[in-house]
């Protein structure tokens, strides 16, 4: 089985301490799974540029990325997150390849403006996946590690780019059999505060019309919409799932917010 993961910055233990995520992609890369984690690092970012001074910018909750917030972005993701889970899934015996979305060009992307049409600065939306790095490292027996920055086309700039994006274009790309994205919440909410509001299953036609109904806000959407645009793209299934104990065992039996294209 071909499984992308997105693991969200907002659901990542501290350094050092038990992760039961990386517990059980340990257990499923022993089995023969083959799985490519993309993570995200918002609130690493976050302390980070506060370290530094930087004042964070949000517009439509895109982070504005001046030449100085891109310069932390890189380093946090690629030099930080990116290489701290790469140690963390070693030290569970597995041979895990940190890259980013600038390798093997892997994630080619445009600048992105705002729906208002304010500069965003180095932000991108992806154009084009180019998966045969991925490939090669998945059949050489590697996990790969993906920090979610892409290459601007036609220039030599780096492009910061959301990592729910980034993880359901590769998951596309790469016709996984699931993408799941890890988050802090057991499943999807009609109603943002109730859990037991959780929905199990939804069509693509729901979830989009959720979309648009203002149903799901925030931090959601991007996730909902990369579930979307991954099985648009070619993966075979999406879920939503909470990051504990078994989590991603308990997803590909059915748990969290599987969503279908039908």
């Amino acid at each position: 089985m071909l499984i992308v993961l997105k693991y969200g910055g907002n659901a990542m233990g501290e350094p050092g301490r038990p992760d039961p995520l990386l517990d059980d992609i340990a257990a499923r890369a022993r089995a023969g799974d083959r799985i490519v984690l993309v993570h995200g690092g918002g609130p690493q970012i976050d302390a980070a540029l506060a370290e530094r001074s930087l004042v964070t910018e949000r517009i439509e909750g895109q982070r504005v990325t001046d030449a100085a917030t891109l310069h932390v972005t890189e380093a946090v993701l690629c030099g930080n997150v990116n290489k701290a889970l790469v140690r963390a899934l070693a030290a569970r015996g597995v041979a895990a390849a940190g890259v980013s979305g600038q390798d093997g060009s892997l994630l080619e992307a445009r600048r992105l403006a705002s729906g208002s049409g304010a500069a965003l600065g180095f932000v991108g939306e992806i154009v084009h996946v180019h998966p045969q790095m991925l490939a090669a490292l998945l059949a050489a027996g590697f996990v790969p590690v993906v920090a979610p920055l892409g290459i601007e086309i036609g220039s030599e700039h780096a492009l910061n780019i959301n990592a729910d994006a980034s993880a359901g274009a590769i998951a596309g790309a790469l016709e996984a059999d699931a993408y799941i994205v890890v988050t802090n919440v057991e499943r999807v909410r009609r109603v943002r505060d109730d859990p037991s509001s959780g929905i199990p299953r939804l069509s693509s036609a729901q979830a989009r019309a959720y979309l648009d109904d203002g149903t799901f806000a925030d931090g959601m959407r991007p996730k909902i919409r990369s579930a979307l645009d991954a099985l648009a793209a070619g993966a075979r299934s999406a879920i939503v799932c909470g990051s504990g104990v078994g989590a991603l065992s308990a997803a590909l039996a059915g748990n969290g917010t599987v969503i279908t294209d039908g």
